[in-house]
């Protein structure tokens, strides 16, 4: 029996709640806006602005993932998703509207499913240019631990290649 695209995300997350619905509208509502369709590369690009529950049904619906390059994070606590389609050159940013205050988390979840995804989000311009695709970069070895790390990963210190974690980083601010 072959599972629905809600089933499918449900089955990934490993339960069903408001958050998973809202990652799963925001891709049904991208894929309307941008004509998307499932990302086998890189072709569909989210920037998330949080790492809640509704970007596992991006990388569900949408195959977006850290993996492939082309699920980032943006850290910034908001239900906001900026989503970008690499072919047409098109973007949008989806905000989720604000809901009706003093809802259990079973009222919520039943509230958002209960909503077209044009009710939920404002529908915005994506604040940057489509990100560059993903890098592949040589592995080196840090000169402290022995362990093989991005090139781009590595800080110079007194000449020696040092990983993050071996690096001592050098500020005259406790900030």
């Amino acid at each position: 029996m072959e599972q629905n695209d809600w089933e499918k995300c449900v089955a990934f997350h490993g339960h069903e709640c408001g958050g998973l619905t809202i990652g799963y509208k925001a891709a049904l509502y991208a894929i309307e806006l941008l004509e998307l369709k499932f990302s086998d590369d890189e072709q569909v690009v989210c920037i998330a602005e949080n790492d809640a529950c509704g970007v596992d049904a991006i990388q569900v619906i949408l195959g977006c993932s850290v993996g492939k390059g082309n699920l980032l994070f943006r850290m910034r606590g908001k239900q906001a998703f900026s989503f970008y389609n690499r072919k047409s050159g098109k973007s949008v940013r989806l905000v989720l509207k604000k809901r009706p205050e003093g809802m259990s988390r079973e009222e919520s979840f039943h509230y958002y499913q209960s909503l077209e995804p044009a009710e939920m989000f404002e529908v915005k311009e994506a604040m940057a240019v489509v990100p560059e695709r993903a890098c592949i970069f040589r592995s080196l070895e840090c000169e402290e631990c022995g362990e093989a790390t991005a090139e781009n990963m590595l800080r110079l210190e007194n000449g020696r290649k040092l990983c993050l974690d071996c690096f001592h980083a050098y500020s005259r601010f406790d900030v």
